[in-house]
């Protein structure tokens, strides 16, 4: 298939097999190595490129789990486009070089987008916007001040360009072809990789995906791809027939009403967490958490509960707030309770040819808290998430909604722990009491992040820091205080 944008400024037009990476694209065919492949996973920031929209919304994505056909339209900035025409060097690459940001270099490509990036969007929240970039040579110190020094620069004429570029079609010749121009580097063309046969699908709505989705019920979607990228770059799995919903600009986007938030399946996680900074704070900083800037920018809120993961950090927190999932099979829709989407490990009450449209959940004040433990503070899978939701009044519990995610085969909720908690008053005394009610809810595995024993004390001490934090009393661990 063709895929048309631009990269480094310039038209490109690039036929290959979908499942071709970016990333493998750019080093293999383009000869734009400075774009590096560390974990191939999405997890170390090594490939990290900017991708622009025709709005002007520029985000860092990891071109190692980026299928080319998601580019359709968009604009590609490597580091080799970064500094400008006539080789004048971006702001944070100066920083970089007079604040000696950078020894061996590996990994100074993948920071240097990250940052350029952050740059042209005035995000000074440096550590966060570099949490997704390993370096393990310089240390973060002088790349953090070279950040501080690069901020109040302007942003480059010709990294606003490309958005302009965008938004005036045609902005890609038909004739130009792979190798013809490739932004900075050249290459010769090649024949298209090995790979699927059929022609992806790229529907450019939610009608045209129902519509097309009846009839092709065992197709892969594709949404942001940080959970198929692996299928591909780890597990080297064939795909099949696939569909590309990157296009479908209804599915995209947050509609808050008196009474309802809605998310549209393809919102991504950066934009959750955005609406969740002023709704539920503790749910947006578990998005913070939930992995690196890049991963953020690319996942979405439909893709994390679609897939049906055990540990799937969205799910419990929503779960908590009465989430309402929106499913679609051609013209006929159904609402249910999230927490009724999953039935048991890999199986999702979803028909064939059906799929995820939105979730929605009901405003209400922000008594929710949500709990991650992992192994790392940022960036890693979950042993155990906890999301607690109970309402009191008259210092008594009135509702009460708790659900976990690696926990169970499923994200799942704890019925007899709220039964349990139902009608008493909301101190720790209670929380203690409502212990031994665990049992009843949940038989967790032991595997490699954490024994079944750790994972049940782990949610017994959660509901105990809730009812604390509740009450007033400090709980952050990132704090100590006498």
């Amino acid at each position: 298939m063709t895929t048309r944008f631009l990269l480094n400024g310039e038209p490109c037009a690039v036929e290959s097999s979908p499942t071709r990476t970016l990333l493998d694209w750019l080093r293999e065919d383009a000869r734009l190595t400075g774009t590096k492949e560390g974990c191939n996973e999405g997890d170390c920031g090594a490939c990290t490129v900017m991708v622009t929209e025709a709005d002007g919304t520029s985000r860092a994505l990891n071109a190692c789990i980026l299928f080319l056909p998601q580019l359709e339209g968009r604009a590609v900035r490597t580091v080799e486009g970064i500094a400008g025409p006539d080789g004048t060097l971006h702001p944070v690459q100066q920083a970089m070089v007079d604040l000696h940001g950078s020894q061996c270099g590996f990994c100074t490509p993948g920071f240097i987008t990250s940052m350029a990036t952050a740059h042209k969007n005035g995000a000074t929240d440096h550590e966060d916007q570099l949490a997704g970039n390993l370096c393990r040579c310089t240390g973060y110190a002088p790349i953090l001040r070279a950040c501080q020094a690069a901020a109040s620069a302007p942003v480059p004429d010709h990294l606003n360009a490309d958005a302009s570029a965008l938004a005036s079609p045609p902005f890609l010749v038909p004739e130009i072809s792979q190798g013809e121009s490739a932004g900075r580097g050249t290459a010769s063309p090649r024949p298209a990789p090995a790979g699927p046969t059929k022609t992806p699908f790229q529907p450019t709505s939610s009608d045209e995906l129902a519509g097309w989705y009846v009839d092709h019920p065992n197709a892969t979607l594709v949404a942001g791809a940080t959970d198929v990228g692996l299928w591909v770059t780890k597990q080297h799995r064939d795909l099949g027939q696939m569909a590309f919903l990157n296009q479908c600009a209804d599915l995209k986007g947050i509609t808050t009403g008196p009474d309802t938030i809605r998310f549209g399946a393809m919102t991504s996680v950066t934009d959750v967490l955005a609406t969740m900074k002023t709704h539920h704070k503790s749910f947006a900083e578990m998005l913070r958490r939930y992995g690196s800037v890049q991963v953020r920018n690319a996942a979405t809120i439909g893709g994390n509960i679609a897939n049906g993961s055990p540990i799937g950090d969205s799910p419990p927190a929503l779960i908590a707030l009465g989430a309402t999932l929106h499913l679609r099979r051609g013209d006929m829709r159904r609402d249910l309770p999230l927490e009724d989407f999953f039935i048991d490990y890999g199986k999702q009450d979803r028909a064939a040819g059906e799929f995820v449209e939105a979730v929605s959940i009901p405003v209400q004040p922000d008594t929710l808290r949500v709990y991650k433990l992992s192994k790392r503070f940022d960036q890693d899978i979950s042993a155990v998430c906890g999301a607690f939701n109970l309402t009191v009044m008259d210092g008594a519990v009135t509702a009460a909604r708790i659900a976990f995610g690696g926990m169970a085969g499923t994200p799942k909720r704890a019925t007899a722990v709220e039964q349990a908690l139902l009608g008493q008053t909301a101190t720790e005394e209670t929380a203690f009491a409502a212990l031994e009610a665990f049992a009843q809810d949940f038989a967790p595995l032991t595997d490699m992040r954490a024994s079944s024993d750790y994972r049940m004390n782990s949610a017994q001490n959660m509901l105990v820091r809730y009812m604390a934090e509740m009450s007033g009393r400090n709980v952050s661990v990132l704090e100590v205080r006498p």
